[in-house]
């Protein structure tokens, strides 16, 4: 009769001590989510504090093109940035696709910078259609210009005033940009849009 209660107490003990042991691992599990929880908003709320600052301005020249003035001007703390990608977007809010359009190909809807301005081909590794250029680092309180020039109509838009019509259609529109910033080390990119009013200039003959 002892060797029966020996081993039945044996087997609460062991019981006791699994129990125990599992619940130390739940316990230490929820602590390591809760830290990992924590440490993700800590993250992104680091992150968000570090959020790159523009300074953003358009200079226009005497031809028709321009510069766009890019400063990096914040947050101190950021230092600076190993890569900025600036983008040009759309000035207005229309769709356009060519389910909507009907011929016009969606490859070259696409290609079209819908604004006022697009980066000049073949300055600052500008790519064939304007919309972007080759990216740069910067240093906070640095900055650097672009240069831009005035969109043309696409091709398929006709008609003897078609220029006039093109330029009226952006009159009072913004520059749209989206700048994506990349720094060593950190994992998620920051991406910062931007709307750039463009100054009043004179009416310019369209060649």
């Amino acid at each position: 009769m002892s060797d029966l209660w020996s081993d039945i107490a044996g087997l609460c003990a062991a019981s006791l001590s699994a129990a125990a042991a599992a619940g130390s691992w739940v316990a230490a599990h929820k602590a390591n989510k809760t830290a990992e929880v924590v440490a993700s908003i800590e993250q992104s709320r680091w992150h968000a504090d570090l959020t790159p600052q523009f300074a953003i301005t358009i200079e226009h020249d005497e031809d028709g093109r321009a510069a766009l003035n890019v400063q990096l001007v914040g947050p101190l703390a950021l230092r600076h940035l190993n890569e900025i990608n600036v983008r040009i977007t759309s000035s207005d809010d229309l769709e356009r696709t060519d389910r909507l359009t009907g011929s016009v190909p969606q490859e070259e809807l696409d290609a079209q910078v819908w604004g006022p301005y697009r980066f000049t081909h073949g300055a600052d590794g500008a790519d064939i259609n304007g919309h972007t250029v080759r990216p740069v680092p910067m240093e906070v309180g640095r900055g650097r210009p672009f240069s831009i020039e005035r969109t043309r109509p696409p091709h398929w838009m006709e008609g003897g005033d078609v220029n006039q019509r093109w330029r009226d259609q952006w009159l009072g529109q913004p520059m749209r940009l989206v700048l994506t910033c990349r720094q060593a080390g950190v994992e998620k990119p920051w991406i910062v849009p931007a709307e750039i009013d463009v100054p009043e200039s004179p009416r310019m003959r369209w060649l």
